[in-house]
């Protein structure tokens, strides 16, 4: 016996099983795959067919020598009309379906670059209604037009119109459980702080790292300038930035609590908002935001030189995707926020940010 006769069996809904001798001017009740080795693998025959004298040899080619005809009831629902219902549902901004419903599941993927984020609530509790479940990658996650973000089904072949209408009155209420934000694409200053590189003793490692890090999210670097650790000198360089258009600025070095370490001080005296000193993250655990006329303000610990992934790299996606981030959502970080610092690194196909 098939997988499907199992499922309905094994829920006791309603239905027949009739010899495909006999199946002709009935309704397939599920999709038919049909598998030739190095030729086909697809759907034979559709779900809603009805079966016709011409069908039956080839149904017997495909090993079926017994067809299962569906009887749903007032209130219950195919696992294909359920499926489009709550996939319909599940959808937020910035999410497309790829293809059609097959054997109750949909998948859902981005339908532009941006910021994938998950109402993890809201999916708690469609996932508590049962006989329907949505799975996804994680809140959070950069992702790419085309990209599978989430896959949604109903279980059983044939659903209660009770459960699929409570798990789309969910999705609804929510606005989406699965969205894409769209991602601005920064004008970014840089300060580059310190004694040892204005004055040239060593070369600053900095900029390229952080140049590279901007262009990827498809901004620009509109300026770089570089300061002495003098607080003075350093809140003139970020006010000369702002002036000439950055909506992103970002300073290196003076995060530490050593006495030359003045730059979070500059950032205070310009007059900022939301000021937020240290995460729960490691590496980044002195990282700074801060707002001056809600143009963010990223403080970066020495760690941005040399670790190829930091607190840096959660928090900017999320400030280009408009979200504001405080001391809660800076603290939020700490679960997941332990780099495993693996030989190879894999972000983000790893548990760090997760």
């Amino acid at each position: 016996m098939c997988e499907i006769e199992d499922r309905v069996q094994n829920k006791g809904i309603g239905g027949k099983i009739v010899p495909v001798t006999e199946a002709v001017g009935m309704v397939i009740a599920h999709d038919i795959t049909e598998i030739r080795p190095g030729e086909f693998k697809g759907r034979a025959f559709k779900k809603g067919h009805i079966v016709r004298e011409e069908d039956i040899s080839h149904l017997q080619r495909l090993g079926k020598e017994h067809l299962f005809i569906l009887e749903v009831k007032e209130d219950e629902m195919h696992e294909n009309d359920a499926a489009l219902a709550i996939a319909t549902a599940l959808a937020g901004e910035g999410i497309r379906f790829d293809g059609e419903a097959n054997e109750g599941k949909i998948n859902l993927v981005a339908a532009r670059d941006g910021l994938l984020r998950i109402n993890r609530e809201a999916l708690l509790e469609f996932n508590m209604v049962g006989e329907v479940m949505c799975a996804t990658v994680h809140d959070n996650s950069v992702v790419k037009e085309g990209q599978l973000v989430a896959g949604t089904r109903a279980i059983p072949l044939v659903v209660k119109k009770s459960d699929v209408e409570n798990a789309v009155r969910i999705a609804k209420g929510a606005g989406g459980v699965v969205s894409v934000k769209e991602m601005r694409k920064p004008r970014a200053g840089i300060v580059i702080t310190g004694n040892e590189v204005f004055y040239g003793k060593i070369k600053d490692a900095f900029e390229p790292v952080i140049t590279r890090k901007i262009k990827a999210l498809g901004g620009e670097i509109i300026g770089v300038q570089f300061a002495p650790d003098d607080a003075g000198q350093i809140e003139a360089r970020l006010r000369d930035l702002i002036s000439a258009g950055a909506d992103l600025i970002i300073t290196t070095g003076g995060m530490s609590v050593d006495p030359d370490d003045v730059t979070r001080f500059a950032i205070r005296n310009i007059g900022v908002s939301d000021f937020t000193y240290g995460s729960p993250v490691l590496p980044g655990s002195m990282f700074l935001v801060a707002y001056s006329n809600n143009i963010p303000i990223l403080g970066m610990p020495a760690c941005g030189m040399y670790a190829s992934i930091t607190v840096f790299d959660l928090i900017l996606p999320r400030i280009l995707a408009g979200e504001k981030m405080g001391r809660k959502e800076i603290a939020d970080l700490g679960h997941g926020g332990l780099c495993l610092k693996c030989e190879t690194c894999r972000y983000p196909i790893c548990p760090f940010g997760k």
